[in-house]
């Protein structure tokens, strides 16, 4: 636990200074009222994490990484030292005790859920692996023709990979997704604040779904998976963007930042791509502006954003976006042949509605939808019949808005519609729950509770919340409590538990020694390289460093 304070507190330093710098380089002098101190950790995540992956392409992401990480820091505080302690000396005249108390508290009880827990099968299968090829070698050209899921690039492997202090020689630690749910955590605590208690608001509905969310993780989230990533990131962004239209805001800035976000969420995880539709307003609204600086200030900055995954993704594999091939622009001798990329995205899709036969990828939705209802939980089977109610509903906001023409119902709409786009994406393409649940829950959410704030009396609004969350939370927090309490009696008091380990097998390829798995498919982390099955001699060269190729192209 002391090891995940430590390592946080130092993700606190180098997120929320590169977050700091990053907005007020790119806003300015402009004032905007989304401009609080969570705001920049989140900036700065994001500006470390496009960090992260550009430098795993040119080296190994370690202890030069941090140095320069360390530096960048300290140069911005000194271009922008007035800034800073004028910051600093307004945070702590307004910061009062109670909300330093919730801080400090969130922070103790998320770093002692991050230090234990139960590690994601998938952990063992390929995450732990693609963070210590990141540790070691960076991007390794064809990696994915070792494994194929090792060519699965999602940027918080990199971002893991910086902060987890391997290159000090012990183990190496996996806190990000912690310290995202930690985050989330300040964000859903805003609205306890006095001044909204009396006046709920769509965005505390989300509230209530990213809380549910963080009980359902929080003996989960020391996992590195990319699917915790991609969700925290999304519940920010959607409660932000409600809550600059809660403000009427209408200055495009605060906007397109939140873009800048959604840009992050593709390369973190594909099934949250179709969020980035949120850009319509900002760019409605610069071309409305005549802002033709700030058009091609922040289509640079979305093409810096992405650009280290869409490279990592060609390295990798040899395709732009891994496994699809519907995009088909380079010739490599390490590109992972198209059968396979194509069996490989056939089987995401099919394991996703909850079957592992590839051969059921055609079946029609008539014939996998009702098994995969079947085998949801009954919460999941609530929510989703909300969402696809809430599908229908949308469609008759849009009709009011329509006939009565009702332009002050824009903007919600065109966030509503968004997230029932995404929860139709990733209903129709792979819909296991924990890669879009998220969408599921704020595709019911935005538009159920949209109506009922609009139907129900201001006085009941606050009794009918109260209600909403006792009855949610009753029973998780319940559960909750006998969670940490079952924890509570375990080690990992200085050191987070380590990644799982699995019995491999040795053997040697051009002088180095890899592992495969002595039963199942999981090697972990310890073993490395290592894959679930023994690989043929698929270097390209004599050394690690020049990569692999398809065992076609390899000639045996």
């Amino acid at each position: 636990m002391i090891s995940v304070m430590i390592i946080w507190l130092y993700m606190l330093f180098t997120c929320y200074v590169t977050g700091f710098a990053c907005i007020k380089a790119i806003s300015g002098n402009a004032k905007f009222e989304a401009q609080r101190e969570i705001s920049y950790l989140y900036a700065g995540i994001g500006a470390v994490t496009v960090y992260a992956q550009f430098f795993s392409i040119f080296w190994r992401v370690g202890l030069a990484a941090n140095l320069v990480l360390l530096l960048v820091c300290f140069l911005c505080m000194i271009r922008y030292r007035r800034e800073f302690l004028a910051k600093w000396h307004t945070i702590r005249l307004t910061m009062k005790p109670s909300q330093t108390a919730f801080v400090i508290g969130m922070f103790l009880l998320f770093a002692y859920g991050t230090s234990r827990g139960i590690i994601h099968y998938d952990t063992g299968l390929y995450h732990a692996q693609s963070i210590r090829w990141i540790e070691e070698y960076g991007v390794i050209p064809g990696l994915g023709n070792l494994h194929s899921r090792l060519a699965y690039n999602s940027a918080s492997f990199c971002l893991s990979a910086l902060y987890s202090m391997a290159f000090l020689g012990g183990q190496s630690y996996h806190c990000c997704a912690g310290f995202l749910a930690f985050l989330l955590s300040l964000v859903c605590g805003e609205a306890i604040r006095r001044d909204r208690v009396k006046r709920p608001v769509l965005s505390d509905f989300v509230r209530i779904m990213g809380i549910y969310y963080l009980l359902n993780i929080f003996d989960e989230m020391i996992s590195p998976a990319s699917d915790y990533f991609m969700v925290l990131l999304v519940f920010f962004i959607v409660i932000r963007w409600l809550e600059l239209l809660e403000r009427e805001e209408k200055f495009y800035l605060p906007y397109a930042l939140l873009c800048l976000m959604c840009v992050l969420v593709i390369s973190v995880k594909l099934s949250g791509a179709l969020v980035l539709l949120l850009v319509l307003k900002p760019a409605v609204q610069m071309i409305k502006e005549k802002r033709r600086k700030e058009i091609v200030k922040f289509l640079l900055l979305g093409l810096i954003a992405i650009a280290p995954f869409l490279i990592r993704n060609v390295i990798l594999s040899g395709w732009l976006i891994y496994p699809f091939t519907a995009i088909d622009l380079f010739d490599m001798d390490f590109k992972i042949p198209k059968g396979m990329a194509n069996y490989d995205a056939k089987e995401i899709q099919v394991w996703g509605r909850g079957f592992t036969d590839v051969t059921r990828y055609d079946d029609p939705i008539t014939a996998w939808l009702p098994e995969w209802v079947a085998g949801l939980d009954g919460t999941d089977k609530v929510f989703l019949a909300l969402a696809a109610s809430g599908v229908v509903l949308l469609l008759f906001f849009f009709a009011y808005a329509v006939i009565k023409k009702r332009k002050d119902m824009i903007d919600y709409l065109h966030v509503a519609l968004t997230l029932v786009v995404c929860f139709l994406f990733w209903l129709c393409s792979a819909p296991l729950i924990r890669y879009g649940c998220v969408f599921l829950w704020l595709a019911a959410v935005v538009t159920w509770g949209y109506l009922y704030l609009k139907l129900s009396p201001h006085t009941d609004r606050f009794k009918l919340l109260t209600v909403v969350i006792c009855l949610i939370g009753v029973y998780k927090l319940s559960m909750f409590g006998m969670e940490l309490w079952r924890m509570a009696f375990t080690e990992y008091v200085i050191c987070q538990k380590d990644y799982d380990n699995f019995e491999t097998k040795a053997y040697e390829l051009h002088g180095y020694t890899f592992y495969y798995s002595e039963s199942g498919d999981r090697t972990g982390y310890e073993d490395f390289p290592a894959s679930p099955v023994k690989a043929e001699d698929i270097f390209r060269g004599n050394t690690i460093e020049e990569g692999f190729r398809d065992i076609i192209h390899s000639g045996k």
